[in-house]
C-alpha cells in the first residue's frame, strides 16, 4: 500500500460497504503461498506428543487429507525441535509436500534449531523473551528502551536464521501472554496486544526481513476482532501489508466453539480481512478443517446489490459517516419498548411461522415446556422472548414472559389478546393502519426506506424494526442501514432478521452466527431473527437447534449470557491430560452455572493471563496434576487429577458462584 494513501480515522478494511479483500504482500510457506493473490488457507496443529514421532506424522497425515493446508506442530524444547527433522522426512516419504511450522514459547533456542528445518516458525512476543510475573511498576523510557534492547538480543538471531534459510515466521500475540512490560505500559487492551507484535516486528523490518504473517488472538471474540482492526488500521497508516492469521483461541467445541469461532472469524472475513484461519476447537484437529474451509468457502464473495457507502447519508437526514468506533464496544443507544433496546438484553425471536398450526409443543425447542400434572410452565435460561407465528392464532394460554407477533391481518383478528403484537409492512405503516398501542414490529429492507419512513420511526415510541436483507453481503447491507438510522438520531431498537434456506444445520450455524455475530460485537443488533425451512423439508434446520444458535450467538458476543461458558484450549503436545475427556466431565457437572466463565487449559503456555477472561481456571502443570486458578490467581497446585474435578466443584462453592443443579421439569 502507498505510504501517501490518506487513512480515514475509523478505517480498517477497504469498504464497509463493498466486499473487496485486503490485499496483502504474499508470503510463500513452503508449496503454499498466504497472501497476495492466494486463496485463503485453512489450517490446523498436531495434539501429540511432538516426541512420538508415528504418532505425530500419522496425525499430520490425517489432517492433511482432511484439507489441512499448513501443519503446526508444538517444539517446547531442543529436544522436540530437533526431531521435527524426523517428523517431517516421515511426512515427506509419505508423499505429501504439506509444509510444517514449529510452534514455539519461551524457548528461543528451540526456535533456532526449527527454523533450520520447517517452513514456518511461530512465536509468541508475550513470551518468547519474557516470563509473566505480573509485576506493577511504571516504566521509564529509558527502562523500556533497554528492555527492547533486551528482547532485540534474544528475537534478532532468529530473524537472521529465517532469512537465510527461507524460512517464513508468525509473529503470534496472544491476549492472555502479554508482557508485564506491555501491560504496564499499554494495559490488557488491543492496542497493547498490537504494540507487542510490533515491538518484534520493527526488528524484523531492521533486518530487512518481510516474510512474516501476524494474529493477534484472543478467547473474548471483543478483543480479538477489536485487536485484528487495529492491528490493520495501523499497517494501513505505515503502508505495511504483512498477511493476517485469523483465531479465536480456546474457543471450545461442539456448537459453542463453531459459533463463537464463525463470531470473530467471520466478522473479519465479512470485511474482507484474513489470509489464513485455524478453528481452535477441543476436538481432534482433523475436526477442525471441515468447520474452517466451510467459513471461507462464502470468500473472496461473488458481486452482491450495491450498498450505498457510508459517506453518503442514506435517509435523506443527518450527517453520513461513520458513527461507531470499530475499535472499542459500544451498544447503540436506543429507546426502551417494553424491554427491547436500551439497556436491555437482545430479545430471541423464535420462528413459528411456516407451522400449519401452533400448539403447546411447538414451544418446547423454544425454551417452554409445559408440566400437565403441575398445570404450569417451566421456562428455561434459553427461552425465547418473542414467537413469530405468520397467519395463526394461539388457541390457548401462552407463558407469561413469551409475546407473539403475527402477521398484521391476523393480529387485526387476534388484537385483543395480551402480548399479541403485529408485524408490519413499511407501506401499511406508512399508510398509519391500525397500530398496536405496545409495540409495533415494522419489518423491512434497505430498498424499503427512505427518509419519511425514518421520521415516522424516529417519532413512535412503540416502533420496534425488524431489519431483513437477501443481499448475498447481507451484514453490511444491515450494518449499512443501522449506521443510517444513527447519523439520523433514529433511537428505534432493532432486531436482526435472517432468512436461511438450503444449507446443512452445519452451514445454517457458521453462517448465523458469522452473519449477526459481526453486528452484535459492534453493538448494533437489540434482538436476533433466525428464519428457517422446516426441519422435514430438504435443507430444513431443527427449531432447537435454532434456538440453541440464538442464543450461542449472544453469548459468543457477551451480549447477553444464558449458559456457562468453557474457555478451553484445542490441546496441542504440552497438553498434560486428555482434554477433551476432561472438558466433557466438567460440562456434565457445571453447564447448569449460568454466566460462569471456566477455562479449561492443557499448560499454561499461554500464561496465566488467559485466566484473566475466565472466572475459574483448571490447567494442567505436570503429567496427572492440575492446578485450579481463581481468575488468574492460583488457588491450589499440584492436585491429583483423579480428585481435580471434585476440588474445582469445592472452590465454585467457595467462591459464591455454586447453584444446585434445577430439578427436572414436571418431576
Amino acid at each position: 500500500m502507498p505510504t501517501d494513501t490518506v487513512i480515514q480515522p475509523y478505517q480498517y478494511c477497504p469498504s464497509l460497504t463493498h466486499y473487496e479483500r485486503w490485499r496483502t504482500r504474499a508470503v510463500q510457506v513452503g508449496t503454499v503461498g498466504i497472501g497476495g493473490d492466494n486463496p485463503i488457507r485453512v489450517q490446523s496443529m498436531t495434539t501429540t506428543d511432538t516426541m512420538d514421532t508415528a504418532g505425530t506424522v500419522a496425525q499430520s497425515i490425517r489432517m492433511i487429507e482432511a484439507g489441512c493446508e499448513i501443519v503446526r506442530i508444538t517444539a517446547p524444547n531442543k529436544a522436540d525441535a530437533e526431531n521435527l527433522a524426523e517428523i517431517k522426512k516421515r511426512i515427506r516419504a509419505a508423499g505429501y509436500r504439506t509444509p510444517l511450522v514449529a510452534d514455539i514459547h519461551f524457548t528461543p533456542n528451540a526456535a533456532e534449531i526449527a527454523a533450520r528445518i520447517v517452513e514456518k516458525v511461530r512465536v509468541n512476543p508475550g513470551n518468547y523473551a519474557d516470563k509473566k510475573k505480573f509485576d506493577v511498576r511504571e516504566y521509564t523510557d529509558d527502562q523500556y528502551g533497554a528492555e527492547l534492547e533486551r528482547i532485540d538480543k534474544r528475537f534478532r538471531p532468529l530473524v537472521r536464521i529465517c532469512k537465510d534459510h527461507g524460512t517464513a515466521m508468525r509473529i503470534g500475540t496472544n491476549h492472555g501472554s502479554l508482557s508485564d512490560r506491555i501491560l504496564n505500559r499499554y494495559g490488557d487492551t488491543p492496542l497493547g496486544m498490537v504494540e507487542s507484535a510490533f515491538e518484534f516486528l520493527r526488528i524484523c523490518r531492521d533486518e530487512n526481513f518481510h516474510d512474516i504473517v501476524l494474529s493477534m488472538k484472543a478467547s473474548n471474540t471483543r478483543v480479538m476482532v477489536q485487536a485484528y482492526r487495529l492491528l490493520v488500521h495501523r499497517m494501513m497508516e505505515l503502508g505495511w501489508d504483512y498477511p493476517l492469521h485469523l483465531g479465536v483461541t480456546e474457543a471450545g467445541d461442539g456448537e459453542d466453539g463453531r459459533i463463537k469461532s464463525a463470531a470473530g472469524i467471520g466478522a473479519l472475513l465479512e470485511d474482507g480481512l484474513g489470509d489464513t484461519i485455524r478453528v481452535s476447537l477441543t476436538e481432534e484437529p482433523e475436526a477442525e478443517i471441515p468447520v474452517a474451509q466451510a467459513l471461507v468457502a462464502r470468500y473472496p464473495r461473488k458481486e452482491h446489490a450495491a450498498i450505498l457507502p457510508l459517506s453518503t447519508p442514506m435517509l435523506g437526514t443527518g450527517t453520513g459517516g461513520m458513527p461507531i468506533d470499530p475499535f472499542a464496544y459500544a451498544r447503540r443507544g436506543t429507546r426502551d419498548v417494553v424491554h427491547i433496546g436500551a439497556r436491555n438484553v437482545p430479545v430471541v425471536v423464535a420462528d413459528l411461522g411456516t407451522k400449519p398450526a401452533i400448539t403447546p409443543a411447538s414451544l418446547f425447542a423454544w425454551g417452554y415446556k409445559y408440566s400437565v400434572p403441575n398445570d404450569k410452565w417451566h421456562i428455561a435460561d434459553q427461552a425465547a422472548d418473542f414467537a413469530y407465528i405468520g397467519k395463526n392464532s394461539i388457541p390457548f394460554e401462552i407463558p407469561g414472559t413469551l409475546g407473539i407477533i403475527q402477521d398484521h391481518a391476523a393480529w387485526l383478528r387476534d388484537r385483543t389478546k395480551e402480548r399479541h403484537y403485529p408485524l408490519i409492512h413499511p407501506n401499511e405503516y406508512r399508510a398509519g393502519t391500525q397500530q398496536h398501542h405496545d409495540i409495533n414490529f415494522v419489518h423491512a429492507a434497505l430498498p424499503e426506506f427512505d427518509a419519511a419512513l425514518v421520521v415516522k420511526l424516529r417519532e413512535d415510541p412503540t416502533a420496534v424494526l425488524v431489519v431483513d436483507t437477501a443481499n448475498a453481503h447481507g451484514m453490511a447491507e444491515q450494518r449499512r442501514l443501522i449506521i443510517g438510522l444513527i447519523n439520523a438520531k433514529c433511537n428505534v431498537p432493532v432486531v436482526l432478521r435472517r432468512h436461511y434456506a438450503g444449507m446443512s444445520p452445519g452451514q445454517f450455524v457458521l453462517h448465523s452466527s458469522t452473519d449477526c455475530g459481526a453486528l452484535l460485537l459492534d453493538g448494533l443488533g437489540d434482538g436476533i431473527f433466525l428464519a428457517h425451512e422446516p426441519a422435514q423439508l430438504p435443507g430444513g434446520i431443527g427449531e432447537d437447534l435454532a434456538c440453541r444458535t440464538a442464543f450461542g450467538i449472544l453469548q459468543a458476543t457477551r451480549t447477553r449470557i444464558s449458559k456457562t461458558e468453557y474457555i478451553s484450549c484445542p490441546s496441542c503436545g504440552r497438553t498434560q491430560f486428555d482434554l477433551q475427556a476432561t472438558t466433557a466431565k466438567i460440562r456434565a457437572r457445571t453447564s447448569h452455572l449460568k454466566g460462569v466463565k471456566i477455562g479449561i487449559m492443557g499448560c499454561i503456555v499461554n500464561g496465566p493471563g488467559e485466566m484473566a477472561d475466565a472466572d475459574y481456571g483448571y490447567v494442567g502443570t505436570g503429567q496427572g496434576v492440575i492446578t485450579l486458578y481463581k481468575e488468574k490467581t492460583v488457588v491450589k497446585r499440584n492436585i491429583p487429577a483423579a480428585d481435580a474435578v471434585d476440588e474445582l466443584i469445592a472452590l465454585i462453592k467457595d467462591g459464591g458462584d455454586w447453584v444446585d443443579p434445577p430439578a427436572e421439569a414436571g418431576a
